[in-house]
Parts: C-alpha cells; sequence; structure tokens
C-alpha cells in the first residue's frame, strides 16, 4: 500500500541507481512528481522521461544515469524560509556545493539554491547528490 507518492518515486530511483540499472518505474504519477523529476532532470541526475498509460494512472519511466549516489524524500516536510536553506544543506547534504535539496515554494518546485536566489521559502521535499 503507497500512501506518499514522492516518497516512493525518490526510492525507486535510489535503489535502481544503486542496483545499476538504466530505468526506473515510478507509479502512480503526479502533478508533484512530475515537477520534481523536471528538477532532477535540469540537475543532469535523470534523463528523459516519458508517461506511460496503463490504465490506472499511469507510469513514469525514467532514465536513471549514474551520477545519482543518493536520492531520498525528507520526512516531515519542514517549512523553511528563505534564510535557512544553509542549515539544511548542512544537515541533509555531504558537502557545501554538492548536491541539492528540492523545495516547493509558492513559485512551484526548485532547487534550494535557485529558492536562495529567488529570496522564497518553501517546504523541504527531499535530496539528490
Amino acid at each position: 500500500m503507497q500512501h506518499d507518492t514522492l516518497s516512493d518515486a525518490l526510492s525507486s530511483i535510489n535503489n535502481a541507481a544503486r542496483q545499476g540499472k538504466t530505468h526506473a518505474m515510478i507509479s502512480p504519477t503526479s502533478d508533484l512528481v512530475k515537477n520534481v523529476l523536471i528538477q532532477l532532470q535540469q540537475l543532469g541526475y535523470i534523463g528523459v522521461f516519458e508517461l506511460v498509460e496503463d490504465g490506472q494512472g499511469g507510469k513514469f519511466k525514467v532514465e536513471v544515469k549514474p551520477q545519482i549516489n543518493e536520492c531520498q524524500p525528507i520526512k516531515p516536510n519542514f517549512a523553511v524560509g528563505n534564510d535557512e536553506f544553509e542549515k539544511w544543506a548542512k544537515r541533509y547534504l555531504p558537502a557545501q556545493g554538492f548536491g541539492e535539496i528540492l523545495v516547493t515554494t509558492s513559485q512551484g518546485v526548485m532547487t534550494h539554491s535557485k529558492a536562495r536566489k529567488e529570496d522564497v521559502g518553501g517546504k523541504l521535499l527531499g535530496y539528490v547528490y
């Protein structure tokens, strides 16, 4: 039984990367998962992804690149201000400037570095490095 689609999606990508697979299937789909996949694609951690219709909500077929060392959700989704990202980066990322924290803001899903530049806060979704 699935309770958190984003957590399941990030775990599927992480598991596929650890096993050396080239693709991961993510089910069920949602707009939040799609927006997170777009961010991961822009960062270069995943390749192309496509929606595969199966009559039950669909699945995303995601190309997993070997650049992923870790891709995990952050639970609970802590609310952070634009001046608090460094504290969370120290907690979840292995080194400064290495990896990204994914954040949902009023302007959509983005990385913590972009949110800091745009001077917006939000809620933490997960991290990748």
